[in-house]
């Protein structure tokens, strides 16, 4: 057995290293076919292939520009027989023959829509954002697109910024995970498989932050900070291989993204070793103007290229001014040399020179029987239980008639949420169908949905659903956010439902019957009002496709909710910014502080509490991070550390037994939470570390491990280092951010 177990290692490490020499071999052919071509360009060629454009409409034109070798890459052609068109003229009538990057917005699916990013971070379960991102480069690479602009990865603790929706919340460490996997499924195995699409992991860096939550704004982020909480994400996606990269639209500390050499050349390339190149978000070359960092547009193009980025999207500064620039001596010809080897690597690495077309009589892969699974199977994962009181969730067969009312019913466009420029709403399954489809033979259905849209103010029609809920056993209310309510430029001051929404859940509630709401919408709201109404309370950031299916399995009994919040739920919007992982302050909160409503009449100037609170939202968000319900319940025991005292190159192992000790079937997404309680810098009082998710039958009991190299819990100190400062620790292992019983170990030098 010893010496079987040594054969197959060898073999194991033989394949390993053939496989090493192999990729070796083919990165330093493709370097050769790269310096070959570039030494053939002349300069117009190369500037040519750092412009960006978006699709003009009229082919003839588009193809005068290709021909003189003045476009690198197009975006917003979806249709295979013009992108084959296209691609011709670039490979047999242009000089040189250097294919087209055709590009597309594809954030979460391209026909088959999965649930938002957000809505995807909620599953905590990467195999659903690698899958969700496989799915749609299958179906956008089959008409012809090989790259998109995603993920986004952008750490967003403001929910008035409308693009949270499109990244993974507020968590460093979740983002990393989930951002990395779908960097995976957008790249698959090999870029060269031409089903696999170049992701571009945006924005870089910290637009997450804007300033009020309003897009497009500055940011405020100090180094430390920004290299603590907002990069890990990129250098994540980095490690994962990812093709490109784009700058964000902010200005931080002043120095928009676009012109950041410090963060393009010392940090990505420098640092990080990244080797794929660099787009400019839509004109934000050009916006630096209006930023006032550059007098004019070639001020913009020169500092945008000596910064580090290499294609510039649809605002040709680059086209108009780098020739010039090179001439004056304000960028030298090799950063432009530079720019073009890095675009000419991914096109090679993508296969583009040698298969540059789309086989158009191929049969259409959208809307597979494959995909629609997998896009239901993210919404369930998705889907978070905030609330159930009485057990009302899942329905069981006592129910024989249910009202089903609320704008978001029966929506199909709205609930398939932002950035879904190709998803037909045809295809999509609102709940209304599904429930009628699915379950139409065990319950009468009976619908009114009261509110025409989701900002419809009229109350004409609330009565009238009011009626018909009365007659029913159970009322399934559907609520939200239509899909214009957030993504890009679609920020909110007041994140309350909106229109007459909340009238609407005040009548339901007055009719006496068990009230269950189902919130679809692209970012948390401030909901408390109608979740003290409800019985019960099911959240889903925009579902997708199959949203109706998933959310009636899942009211129905056939699923289980897993789903946990990937960002904090605020009570009110003056609570803003609210996230766990923050810093304490000197005088934290006791819990004991005399809060609004319980201040005496002449209260003394110090009789509160002199700590850091709000005197009328309290301590507590609505819903703090990682929380999340299910129709059974979990009981974590036996928590063991196996040791107390580390040392740096160690690994800490956590094992703890997790029982379900309810009536249903269930996953539980354990976490691990770790507190350095001291440090040459103030440090969160807690961080995600670790999470998994794990099934159990009723009744079982499952002993779960985590494994922590003791390297990950190094942060940048106060020199500007990243290190691992011995100290003390606290550890909880715990359903959610607030919970758990607090563990201790030790890091020694």
């Amino acid at each position: 057995m010893k010496v079987l177990k040594t054969l197959v290692t060898c073999l194991l490490l033989t394949s390993l290293v053939s496989c090493a020499k192999q990729s070796e071999s083919k990165e330093k052919v493709i370097e050769g076919r790269v310096e070959n071509l570039l030494s053939k360009m002349t300069l117009e060629e190369k500037i040519g292939q750092m412009n960006q454009i978006s699709s003009l409409g009229n082919i003839e034109e588009m193809s005068v520009l290709i021909k003189k070798g003045e476009v690198g890459s197009i975006l917003n052609e979806i249709d295979p027989v013009r992108v084959n068109a296209l691609q011709r003229v670039a490979m047999d009538e242009s000089r040189l023959g250097i294919p087209l990057l055709i590009a597309r917005d594809v954030i979460h699916g391209f026909k088959t829509i999965f649930p938002i990013p957000l809505g995807q971070a909620a599953s905590f379960d990467p195999k659903v954002a690698e899958e969700g991102a496989r799915v749609a480069a299958i179906e956008a690479s089959s008409v012809g697109i090989r790259w998109t602009f995603a993920p986004m990865i952008d750490i967003a603790r403001d929910p008035r910024w409308g693009r949270i929706a499109e990244g993974c919340g507020e968590d460093t460490y979740l983002t990393s995970v989930m951002g990395a996997a779908m960097v995976k499924g957008f790249q698959g195995d090999s870029l060269n498989d031409p089903t696999s699409i170049a992701a571009c992991p945006k924005h870089f860096v910290g637009y997450g932050a804007a300033e009020a939550g309003r897009d497009y704004n500055s940011t405020f982020i100090p180094e430390r900070r920004l290299r603590n909480v907002y990069l890990p994400p990129f250098e994540a996606a980095a490690k994962a291989g990812a093709a490109t990269y784009m700058t964000s639209f902010n200005d931080n500390d002043g120095v928009p993204s676009s012109g950041n050499e410090f963060i393009l050349k010392q940090i990505l390339r420098k640092e990080w070793g990244f080797d794929g190149f660099v787009v400019s978000d839509w004109a934000s070359i050009k916006e630096m103007v209006t930023h006032g960092f550059a007098v004019d547009d070639k001020e913009a193009a020169m500092k945008a290229a000596n910064a580090g980025v290499d294609m510039e999207m649809v605002s040709y500064t680059y086209m108009n001014h780098l020739k010039a620039l090179i001439k004056d001596g304000e960028v030298k010809e090799k950063v432009v040399d530079d720019a073009v080897r890095n675009i000419l690597r991914i096109k090679f690495r993508l296969g583009l020179f040698d298969n540059p077309y789309v086989d158009e009589k191929r049969a259409s892969v959208m809307y597979a029987g494959a995909h629609l699974a997998a896009a239901k199977r993210a919404a369930v994962e998705s889907a978070i239980l905030l609330k159930n009181s009485k057990n009302v969730l899942p329905l069981n067969e006592a129910v024989k008639t249910v009202a089903v009312v609320g704008p978001m019913a029966d929506a199909p466009y709205e609930q398939m949420g932002t950035w879904v420029f190709d998803g037909d709403k045809t295809h999509t399954q609102t709940p209304l169908k599904a429930i009628k489809e699915m379950y139409g033979d065990r319950v009468q259905i009976l619908y009114e949905p009261g509110l025409a849209f989701s900002r419809d103010k009229n109350l004409a029609d609330v009565s009238k659903a009011a009626a018909i809920a009365a007659r029913a056993d159970v009322i399934l209310a559907f609520v939200g956010e239509e899909s214009i309510l957030s993504g890009e430029a679609h920020c909110l001051a007041d994140l309350n439902l909106q229109g007459a929404q909340s009238e609407l859940i005040a009548a339901l509630a007055k009719t006496g019957k068990p009230l269950v709401t189902i919130v679809m919408a692209g970012r948390p709201l401030t909901i408390g009002k109608e979740a003290d109404l409800s019985t019960a309370l099911l959240y889903s950031f925009h579902p997708g496709t199959m949203g109706g299916p998933a959310l009636a399995d899942l009211i129905f009994g056939k699923e289980n909710p897993s789903g946990k919040t990937p960002v904090t739920f605020p009570k009110m919007v003056g609570q803003i910014p609210m996230y766990y992982s923050h810093n304490n302050s000197g005088r934290p909160a006791t819990r004991s502080e005399t809060l609004l409503n319980n201040i005496p009449v002449e209260a003394g100037q110090t009789s509160l509490g002199c700590t850091s609170f709000y005197m009328d939202a309290g301590f507590d968000p609505l819903y703090p991070f990682g929380f999340g319900l299910s129709y059974t319940t979990f009981e974590y025991s036996n928590v063991k550390l196996s040791s107390t005292e580390l040392k740096k190159e160690n690994v800490l192992t956590v094992t703890f037994d997790l029982k379900n000790t309810g009536k249903y079937q269930g996953t539980e997404v354990a976490q691990l939470y770790v507190q350095d309680k001291a440090g040459s810098v103030t440090r969160p009082v807690k961080e995600l570390k670790r999470f998994t998710r794990v099934e159990l039958k009723p009744g079982e009991k499952q002993t779960v491990s985590f494994e922590l190299p003791v390297s990950e819990l190094a942060f940048w100190n106060i020199e500007m280092k990243k290190v691992v400062e011995p100290g003390d620790f606290g550890l909880w292992v715990a359903t959610n951010s607030q919970s758990g019983k607090e563990l201790s170990f030790k890091v020694v030098e």
